[in-house]
């Protein structure tokens, strides 16, 4: 592999503390921090103006050890090698923390849909897809939706995809509208997920989540079906930030009514049930759950003093930094990482999958049955390694992921 960058670092810092813990074998180690396979195409696309332009892809297949590849493909003009090796790298250990038979991929396309029309974001999808084809399928590789991308361009990878083997093939993707093969309650599974977790936390150390105080910051697909779930749970939603503001209401606020106008007008600022209030006012709440949904590095070594929340539930993909939650975990704030606490996403995928493949699809109340059960399986596993290896949450969490691929691997053999 070729040198990697600052992301991919990071991933290795947090996975050598974990392997030392294992006294992981010198063989294994080396497998487990070096991709399987590195892809990079050439997307050329006729765009609407007459011009082609040539637009860079990528996807990375991590490693395939308990299962295809599984992982998010994400449009933006910032996605580099290094970006979807080191997602790549965690959707490994999120699905192996999650224990769900799939190894960890990740793709993206150098590229800004707010700039192109459908067509041309249809026409990119379509060439992405087809560079990339020998090495996708329900068997290899199952992509899913991420950042600029949603239930359409899935569509659009699935038929592709089917085009060229000459028959509909529904599991290569998830994510996908319900019409054609989609899961129900996919659509909520994150937050879903961020709620149980949440709830299983504050028993753990020692409340309840009914009439526990809640702040979240991100009001999207994970924070507010977080908000909704815990709602109705019983938690009183104190603060709520956005990317343009936030709300404040010590008594609560009306997620019911927020959840509305946040729907019309794009943000929670200016929601009249509270007062406003900064990302900085929210992370220094004296609160019960603190859960960051909205962007990484978002909790850091200069305001983590601040933080009063007794649990820190990681919605969002590394929204803590690695000095962050040190300083967290000495101080007695129980974090929860971001590969258990928003795994029930990749779950959710994985239940979709399972579903396309028998060609029988569940009820919502089957699915989130489920789901719970795997969610609950998974906190118990970490919360138990935790204990046992006197660790904080996030390294036990990576010791039980990297114990899981380890020992598969080592029983697979090497093949030479």
């Amino acid at each position: 592999m070729a040198d990697h960058g600052p992301l991919f670092a990071a991933m290795l810092e947090e996975f050598d503390e974990a392997a030392r813990k294992l006294n992981l074998e010198r063989g294994i180690w080396e497998i487990l921090t070096h991709p399987k396979r590195q892809i990079i195409v050439s997307c050329p696309v006729a765009m609407d103006n007459g011009a082609i332009q040539v637009f860079t892809g990528y996807r990375v297949q991590y490693n395939i050890t308990l299962g295809p590849a599984k992982g998010g493909i994400r449009y933006h003009p910032n996605v580099s090698l290094d970006e979807v090796t080191a997602l790549a790298a965690w959707m490994t250990w999120k699905c192996a923390v999650a224990h769900i038979p799939f190894g960890g991929a990740k793709g993206g396309v150098i590229c800004d849909p707010s700039k192109m029309s459908r067509r041309e974001i249809e026409a990119l999808t379509r060439r992405y897809v087809a560079e990339i084809i020998e090495a996708i399928g329900p068997e290899k590789d199952v992509p899913a939706p991420d950042v600029n991308t949603n239930e359409q361009v899935m569509a659009w990878v699935m038929d592709t995809y089917s085009m060229h083997v000459g028959h509909t093939e529904t599991a290569v993707v998830t994510g996908k509208p319900l019409e054609m093969g989609g899961s129900l309650g996919r659509r909520e599974a994150t937050g879903r997920g961020v709620m149980i977790v949440a709830r299983e936390s504050a028993q753990h150390v020692g409340f309840e989540i009914k009439d526990a105080t809640v702040a979240i910051q991100g009001f999207g697909n994970v924070g507010s079906v977080s908000a909704k779930l815990l709602s109705e749970a019983g938690a009183k939603i104190v603060g709520v930030t956005d990317w343009k503001g936030g709300v404040y209401n010590a008594r609560g606020l009306d997620i019911g009514k927020l959840l509305v106008y946040n729907a019309e007008e794009k943000t929670v600022e200016g929601f009249t049930g509270g007062e406003p209030m900064t990302n900085e006012q929210l992370f220094a709440l004296d609160v019960d759950v603190l859960i960051p949904a909205a962007l990484e590095n978002q909790i850091t070594i200069e305001n983590a003093s601040k933080i009063r929340a007794k649990v820190n539930v990681e919605g969002a993909n590394g929204p803590t930094t690695p000095e962050a939650n040190n300083l967290l975990h000495e101080r007695g704030v129980f974090v929860v990482p971001d590969i258990l606490a928003n795994s029930a996403g990749v779950t959710a995928s994985y239940f979709e999958w399972v579903q396309d493949r028998y060609g029988y699809f569940w009820t919502e109340k089957e699915v989130n049955e489920r789901l719970e059960a795997k969610i609950c399986e998974a906190f118990n596993a970490v919360t138990e390694t935790s204990v046992g290896y006197s660790v904080d949450m996030r390294t036990a969490a990576y010791i039980v992921a990297i114990n899981r691929v380890a020992r598969v691997t080592k029983i697979r053999g090497m093949y030479a």
